[in-house]
């Protein structure tokens, strides 16, 4: 496993990770978590990440009892602060919301600080200055050691780093897009001038397009497949194009790439993503421990994507 800084900072931090949305708690229990984060821990793995909102909250109880068998100091884990609740409060990036969220979200992680904290979603309902300002009370007062946002726009971050300027701030320190062979237009273009002006370092997810980058939507939905079960998922993969013939016919050109390779097509993929210097981790997600180890083998597979290859694989894709 290499591990690379995250941004300009000096955390060092694994170049795959393994997320918590829609599988824990929803698709694992306590025992499979553990697991499955053992599995990744032992594999070398030292980013665990997770928010408030997954699984409204069971997700952090779950991660929680887990990190019980682990020294903390080998461990990076974050939360994300937007959807906390139902009530007139309980959402945004006001400053009551992200101190309230963070307070709530340390007690179910039974931690006394997260790593990582961000900004899950822009809040246009809230003074951009009332939201750094309340960030930079979390990490002055220990609560995080970093903060960053989560599918922000150019503008809006760029704003976030020059307001944290004039009131003497921490600024951000990473941002959370969503990043695949599909969605590649904010990583690779809209934010190329944060990596040099910012040093803005990225913790990418939804890395296999919902799963569609695994091949096995390429002739049908599987009834154990996720988008069976989530019909919500589903429909907004429909909706924005992503499960579409073309992107199933361009995944069945990869996955004759990858038999090549010797290789599952979900690791082309991954390695394909950690080829880029501006990703500082790879979020992956998994519902059972053999998914996990699938997954994380793609640290070892990626110096198989050459130049030649990588022509190729960008040939399909754009």
């Amino acid at each position: 496993m290499e591990y690379r800084k995250l941004g300009k900072s000096g955390l060092k931090i694994s170049e795959l990770s393994l997320g918590s949305w829609i599988t824990f708690g929803n698709q694992l229990d306590t025992e499979n978590v553990k697991k499955c984060m053992k599995e990744a821990f032992n594999s070398g793995v030292n980013f665990f990440d997770n928010a408030e909102a997954y699984a409204n909250g069971l997700s952090e109880s779950l991660m929680g009892i887990a990190l019980k068998e682990y020294r903390r100091t080998d461990l990076i884990v974050s939360t994300k602060i937007f959807w906390g609740g139902n009530g007139p409060n309980d959402r945004g990036l006001s400053r009551k919301h992200l101190l309230e969220g963070t307070w709530n979200s340390l007690k179910r992680l039974q931690l006394d600080y997260v790593d990582l904290i961000f900004c899950h979603r822009p809040d246009p309902d809230t003074p951009i200055e009332e939201t750094v300002l309340a960030m930079d009370y979390i990490v002055r007062n220990g609560l995080a050691m970093y903060w960053g946002t989560s599918e922000w726009s150019y503008e809006e971050l760029d704003k976030a780093f020059k307001v944290a300027k004039e009131l003497n701030c921490i600024p951000p320190t990473m941002e959370q897009p969503q990043y695949n062979m599909f969605v590649r237009e904010k990583v690779e273009h809209e934010f190329n001038l944060l990596y040099e002006k910012y040093g803005l370092g990225l913790t990418t997810w939804s890395p296999l397009a919902s799963g569609i980058l695994t091949g096995k939507y390429n002739e049908s939905i599987p009834e154990d497949s996720r988008l069976h079960k989530f019909s919500g998922l589903k429909n907004n993969l429909k909706n924005n194009g992503l499960l579409s013939e073309k992107n199933i016919e361009k995944v069945k050109k990869l996955t004759k790439i990858a038999k090549d390779l010797d290789m599952k097509v979900s690791q082309l993929s991954l390695a394909w993503l950690l080829k880029n210097k501006n990703v500082s981790t790879v979020i992956t997600g998994a519902s059972r421990v053999e998914q996990v180890r699938e997954n994380l083998k793609a640290s070892e597979l990626k110096n198989k994507l050459n130049d030649s290859i990588m022509e190729e694989i960008n040939a399909i894709i754009y």
